[in-house]
């Protein structure tokens, strides 16, 4: 029986068609999703027939794991819980987004390892997981993602396509390809990329790029770096003479220079809660940091913006109001928000003031930053 298509672009009503795909998936069938990379097929990780159905399909070995469609980031701990700091990083950073995270889903310090992972039936759970990690994956997909937050238990997902032939991205190479094999084909127009996720393996000690997508290695490169965030009012004194000084603090605990600092994983910026954008610094700040040998005269300026905010490993405010700015716009940062000074006293704004006071300021910044800077796991 060919499969029933759902135009996305013409469907009346979305919730609908999402409710009419959570009811094929929890029946064990297949359903055909667009996403932002290619088509994708998928079953219920929560129906073992469902997930066998999909090695049927795609004439696929059954050594060959199947990824785990979620809702988010946040609900990747659910299932991994000792992800590790670098792929929290590229969840936080990349997710929604045509990232595939393989992960060690055991936890040593549970009697039970393994989260959520390891209460899938065992046929799915050796269809996902066979090796002791699992691939995860937060598509970037309107309808796929609503799908998901109202089926019980995440979506064990594949490309819509036979093993060994190109990877699909509209529905109609779907329909050709797998046919009656699958009850529901969701068509949401050609894909945005047209070309696989990158999967990569984190771990601890760091990420191997197990098949390069969307996303380039170099790309991953900077996706898993460690990023510090200085934030003041207009980014234009505090702030940027934090980025600097502490760009020099860290070279010199690293080993290397202020230029290969990002090569070492390590990138420091600034920004500032009223900024606008490409505003020269100070010129007291500029004069005060030459004293230090150290160049702010090439800053510009930059607002904060939510990508930073998501992106930033530490966040240092140089006020206490400075950080409730920042949490009352984006209440999920608080664990990475903290004032400079560890008292979470104020470090005052030097602007109007004569150079004595930006030396001033400059100096309870320096010290404030030699006491952050043995709380970072910079190695």
């Amino acid at each position: 029986m060919p499969p029933h298509v759902i135009d996305l672009r013409r469907a009346d009503d979305r919730r609908d068609v999402v409710h009419r795909a959570v009811q094929s998936l929890a029946e064990g069938g297949l359903v055909v999703f667009p996403t932002e990379t290619v088509y994708g097929v998928g079953a219920s990780a929560l129906s073992a027939a469902g997930v066998q159905r999909i090695f049927g399909a795609k004439g696929r070995s059954q050594q060959t794991p199947l990824a785990l469609a979620i809702k988010s980031a946040e609900e990747a701990m659910d299932y991994v819980p000792s992800p590790g700091r670098v792929a929290e990083r590229l969840a936080r950073r990349c997710w929604p987004g045509p990232i595939t995270l393989v992960m060690e889903y055991g936890c040593k310090e549970q009697a039970s390892p393994g989260g959520l992972v390891s209460r899938l039936p065992a046929q799915v759970l050796s269809a996902v997981a066979p090796n002791g990690t699992v691939g995860l994956r937060v598509p970037a997909d309107d309808t796929l993602l609503a799908i998901l937050h109202m089926l019980a238990g995440p979506i064990a997902l594949t490309s819509a396509n036979r093993t060994g032939e190109p990877a699909a991205v509209t529905a109609a190479d779907v329909v050709e390809i797998l046919g009656d094999e699958v009850a529901l084909v969701l068509d949401g127009g050609p894909c945005r990329y047209g070309q696989p996720s990158t999967v990569v393996k984190a771990t601890p000690e760091g990420i191997t790029c197990l098949r390069e997508g969307v996303v380039s290695q170099s790309a991953l490169e900077r996706l898993s770096s460690m990023i510090i965030l200085f934030v003041c009012t207009g980014n234009t004194c505090r702030s940027p003479m934090a980025e600097v000084m502490m760009r020099k603090l860290v070279a010199e605990q690293l080993g290397c220079t202020e230029d290969d600092l990002e090569q070492q994983g390590v990138i420091i910026t600034s920004a500032g809660i009223a900024a606008a954008p490409g505003c020269a610094p100070s010129a007291e700040a500029v004069d005060v940091m030459r004293e230090k040998s150290l160049d702010l005269a090439a800053h510009g300026s930059q607002p904060l913006t939510e990508k930073l905010v998501r992106h930033a490993d530490a966040i240092y405010t140089m006020t206490g109001g400075h950080r409730q700015a920042i949490l009352r716009r984006w209440p999920d940062a608080a664990a990475r928000t903290q004032t400079l000074l560890p008292n979470s006293g104020d470090i005052s704004d030097p602007i109007g003031g004569p150079v004595t006071v930006y030396r001033e300021c400059a100096q309870q910044i320096e010290n404030a930053l030699r006491m952050r800077i043995e709380e970072l796991d910079l190695k």
